[in-house]
């Protein structure tokens, strides 16, 4: 799942023979050929506003556009805003948006479309997870047809960053209906480089250029993204050349790609990513309201064994929600190293204990059992899932593994709480702002803060780090966020993994940089004798 608003500068490494990367070798861009993507997942909604999954947003980012997006080097610029001005302590943002821009059905773009899109996203009636950072706007205007300006309550240190592709939507469609039954769901219309050309529920989407973006058509003519549950088998699809882009599994990194077949036709990417997976606990189960237990999981989980034995090394430790390489991480927060026997006591101190025995540790006549709930497809997660099983037992708790298809694990048990544990992962951003996952206001269905944490004091901190705009005082706002997280343990904190995508040399222009490898897409070409389509 994931945090739309972040993004964090990561460290990369890169892999790759200089013959697939020299563009002016090949003669300089192409345009034609397409390019096909392997997920395990597929979308749920291409609606941003109303989806909350990573596949979801990644097809509807190549779909939509927003006022602003970070460049490259994840500085803020200009989308469908050339400029703005920034007034009165920063509460007042003013954009200054492009002329002649078309969404894709021809109609014009204009400040309209994001009012529009400010009205809708704020409305009580959309079910939406962020919602929040717009509430905070006192006053919305669109005073003429390419302006469009925002008063803010108080200041908000995240203001110019929220304005991305979630909020601006085309009005002429959507003006007078429902967004919830509104077809854009499924057949959006965009203002992005590529436009839908066919979703084939649980077996590919298929995008193709789109002739109105106004930066220029993308190089390639189509963008195909097959949905394939099984790794495994999504490996064999690309040596076979069924794909030409996929997220390797550390195994197959490290072990399965070091062959000249692999080192021929295809570059690997290596580099700590945008994410952090955890163990995640329904805080209204009875099991897990009491922080010891949680604490004493945390314990039990060693988590060096699970970066050893499933990421083969390619990850860190996670303390908290941040990643290590970030401004704002603090080092110096209660770790839980792994510790069985404090565990154990810990599990004796809140009333846990093997009254009878067999193994298992009881209270007040029941056994310490519960079910995990994770997304299928996902080896990483289900071997994780394993060891900690396997770590649990030791200590006396009986933990059973449930693996779900994705979209029906989010709209049938997270969306509705019906969930004891899960083993999930976040994406990460580049401002600190937690305040959709992790306050209090936030446990509503269809919001992000599914595990039901409460804490007054991290709600302060979390509303108190939106309004200042001084990174020292930030940084010490979050570190007290860290320091109260890791005491409390809503989650256990298992890793950051490393990225490990591997793409077929044909295509050029992929320049790695802070931001990663994907963010110049609609730059990517292949020379015009290597071209193909594979259409699954």
């Amino acid at each position: 799942m994931k945090s739309f608003k972040h993004i964090l500068v990561l460290i990369l490494t890169v892999f790759f023979a200089a013959s697939g990367v020299a563009d002016a070798a090949d003669g300089g861009p192409d345009y034609g050929g397409a390019i096909v993507v392997g997920s395990i997942g597929d979308a749920s909604n291409l609606i941003p506003m109303l989806s909350s999954d990573a596949t979801s947003h990644n097809i509807a980012g190549l779909i939509y556009a927003g006022l602003v997006k970070y460049d490259k080097n994840l500085e803020l610029v200009g989308d469908l805003a050339e400029s703005w001005d920034i007034e009165q302590d920063g509460r007042l943002i003013t954009f200054h948006l492009r002329h002649g821009v078309k969404w894709e059905d021809g109609h014009e773009f204009t400040s309209a479309d994001v009012l529009f899109g400010f009205n809708t996203i704020t409305s009580p009636d959309t079910p939406t997870a962020y919602a929040g950072d717009f509430l905070e706007v006192e006053k919305a205007e669109a005073p003429d047809p390419y302006t469009f300006r925002v008063l803010y309550k108080e200041p908000f240190a995240p203001a110019l960053s929220s304005w991305g592709d979630i909020v601006v939507l085309p009005r002429h469609l959507l003006e007078g209906v429902k967004i919830t039954e509104s077809s854009l769901a499924r057949k959006p219309v965009g203002l992005g480089p590529f436009r839908l050309r066919e979703w084939k529920t649980q077996e590919k989407i298929v995008l193709e250029e789109s002739p109105t973006y106004f930066a220029g058509r993308p190089y390639l003519d189509r963008y195909i993204m097959r949905i394939i549950p099984d790794p495994a088998t999504m490996f064999l699809e690309l040596k076979a050349g069924g794909l030409d882009w996929m997220g390797l599994s550390p195994m197959q990194y490290q072990r399965q790609t070091e062959t000249p077949f692999f080192k021929k036709n295809f570059s690997r990417y290596k580099y700590l990513s945008f994410s952090y997976t955890y163990l995640g606990y329904n805080l209204r189960h009875p099991f897990f309201k009491d922080r010891r237990v949680r604490q004493a999981i945390s314990y039990a989980v060693d988590k060096e064994e699970i970066i050893r034995g499933v990421l083969l090394g390619y990850g860190v430790v996670a303390t908290g929600p941040y990643k290590p390489d970030a401004w704002y991480y603090n080092p110096d927060v209660r770790r839980y190293p792994y510790d069985p026997e404090r565990a154990r006591s810990m599990l004796a101190q809140a009333g846990w204990k093997d009254s009878d025995g067999d193994g298992w540790l009881d209270r007040d006549g029941q056994v310490f059992e519960f079910t995990v709930l994770t997304n299928q497809g996902n080896s990483l997660r289900d071997r994780t899932a394993q060891i900690i099983q396997y770590r649990l037992k030791q200590i006396g708790i009986n933990m059973h593994i449930r693996a779900l298809e994705w979209t029906a694990f989010i709209n049938d048990f997270i969306d509705k709480r019906r969930f004891e544990a899960v083993i999930l992962g976040w994406t990460l951003g580049q401002d600190p702002d937690l305040y959709d996952i992790w306050h209090s206001s936030k446990t509503a269905p269809k919001q992000l803060n599914f595990v039901g944490y409460k804490n007054p004091e991290l709600d302060r901190l979390l509303v108190a780090g939106r309004r200042t705009f001084d990174r020292r005082e930030r940084k010490r706002i979050y570190a007290k966020v860290q320091e109260i997280l890791a005491e409390d343990q809503p989650y256990t904190f298992l890793y950051v993994p490393m990225s490990l995508p591997v793409i077929h040399k044909r295509f050029r222009g992929i320049k790695p940089a802070p931001a990663g490898i994907s963010y110049n897409l609609e730059r990517w070409w292949v020379p015009r004798n290597e071209q193909k389509y594979i259409m699954p």
